[in-house]
């Protein structure tokens, strides 16, 4: 009896320390970094057992398998010469079958589903034990890895190193945050502003700024009376200056700055140095990423910047509020003008302004119009049609079908936007 008993014993052993093996390969595979990051920061110290762990992820890896895989040969190799000695032969069919049975139900499928479904959880439980057996098997892994780097190099492989191979992209940050999404308006509200931080890095100032058609602007050769009535008349607290032309922009003038000057002359405009109370511009290229300008703003301790382009020729504004608003979207105040923007119909189609942005569009209303090679909707019409349209034209484009309603001169003011039903995507663009 005890020739049967020690030998299952044995065996029964192997396969729980398979199991549990195969238990935290799963766990600190699927356990959320974000999530360990925060514990640790906390004062967690199995969160930072964990950390430490993902930090060297090939020795853990390859201590877990290194013994996972020898537990099951052990294992496997007893139960052979045990059935070996009782049926002879038969006894290799036997062991083959029952330990392979064995194996993938008790030590893979089914630590492995449970690691799974509370990876972060199991991860944190047993930390400890596993620190101790990746320590124990270290100077094996570690030959272990010079071999594979040699068999590697000699094969002309490059790795990356263990923090970049498990970094987290923007792409992967991107994804992670779409899988995140419900229908509650307030989370997937959080989701559009977590997305637009991401793409701060890619989209350029060119995009969101306010263009020089829509700007208000003062000529510094006015009377200081007429000077401040504009101002007054301006939603804006301050305004871009100019001379001579109104493309030449020779200082931006604050509300606070006059009214101080203002007090200061008991309340006497005549005189009143306008040019000198105005700061110098700030001109920043078209091409400065969000991000880069964001930092600008934060290191100059401005808000405001002139936007030129590769010539130095006025292309418009963009201020702290225009980056931020790409962030949360819109800010309004009780001095914002209302604007012609979007207003959607009973049939599903949208009236929509030339000048909205894309990006605008894709972030309200859930859109998949491409941004790459225009900034608005009616350039995104121009890039497509390749043509001025006229009023009452169609087009289709990417699923969407574009309708002129309104133009000034060359410029499409006014659109009616149809979205595809089906949520579909079209490649190709046709025109009536």
């Amino acid at each position: 009896m005890d020739e049967f008993l020690i030998p299952t014993a044995a065996i029964a052993a192997l396969l729980g320390l398979s199991a549990f093996l195969s238990l935290a390969e799963t766990a600190f595979t699927a356990a959320s970094r974000p999530l360990i990051h925060q514990l640790e920061a906390k004062g967690n110290r199995r969160a930072a057992i964990v950390r430490n762990l993902h930090a060297r992820m090939g020795r853990l890896l390859g201590a877990i398998l290194l013994g996972n895989n020898a537990v099951n040969i052990a294992s496997s190799t007893i139960a052979a010469g045990v059935l070996i000695a009782a049926f002879g032969d038969a006894g290799i069919a036997y062991a083959t079958v029952g330990m392979t049975l064995l194996i993938v139900i008790f030590a893979e499928i089914l630590p492995k589903t449970f690691a799974f479904d509370r990876a972060s959880r199991v991860a944190l439980a047993i930390a400890p034990i596993v620190a101790t057996f990746v320590f124990v098997l270290g100077p094996i892994t570690h030959g272990i890895q010079v071999v594979l780097r040699a068999l590697f190099k000699l094969f002309r492989v490059e790795l990356r190193a263990e923090d970049d191979a498990f970094a987290m992209t923007a792409e992967e940050l991107r994804g992670a945050i779409e899988l995140h999404g419900t229908g509650d308006p307030t989370v997937r509200q959080e989701r559009e502003m977590l997305k637009s931080v991401l793409d701060l890095s890619q989209v350029e100032i060119g995009e969101i700024m306010i263009h020089r058609k829509d700007l208000n602007r003062i000529n510094v050769a006015e009377a200081p009376g007429v000077i401040l009535l504009q101002m007054l008349a301006s939603p804006h607290t301050r305004v871009p200056l100019w001379r001579g032309n109104p493309d030449n922009i020779v200082g931006v003038l604050n509300t606070k700055d006059v009214l101080r000057a203002l007090i200061e002359r008991g309340g006497n405009v005549e005189g009143l140095d306008v040019a000198g109370l105005a700061t110098p511009p700030w001109f920043v290229p078209d091409t400065t990423p969000l991000l880069d300008q964001l930092q600008a703003f934060r290191a100059k301790r401005q808000h405001f910047a002139i936007v030129v382009d590769e010539y130095g020729t006025l292309m418009g504004i963009v201020t702290l509020e225009d980056i931020l608003e790409e962030i949360v979207g819109g800010i309004a105040d009780e001095h914002d003008t209302p604007v012609a923007g979007v207003r959607q119909h009973a049939d599903g189609s949208y009236t929509v302004a030339g000048n909205v942005t894309i990006r605008e569009l894709n972030r309200d209303l859930d859109w998949n119009l491409p941004d790459a090679k225009a900034a608005t909707v009616a350039g995104l019409v121009l890039f497509e049609s390749r043509r001025i349209p006229d009023v009452g034209q169609t087009f289709l484009f990417y699923g969407y079908r574009f309708e002129i309603l309104r133009r000034q001169r060359h410029q499409i003011a006014l659109l009616r936007v149809t979205p595809p039903r089906n949520g579909s995507t079209v490649a190709a663009a046709a025109a009536n």
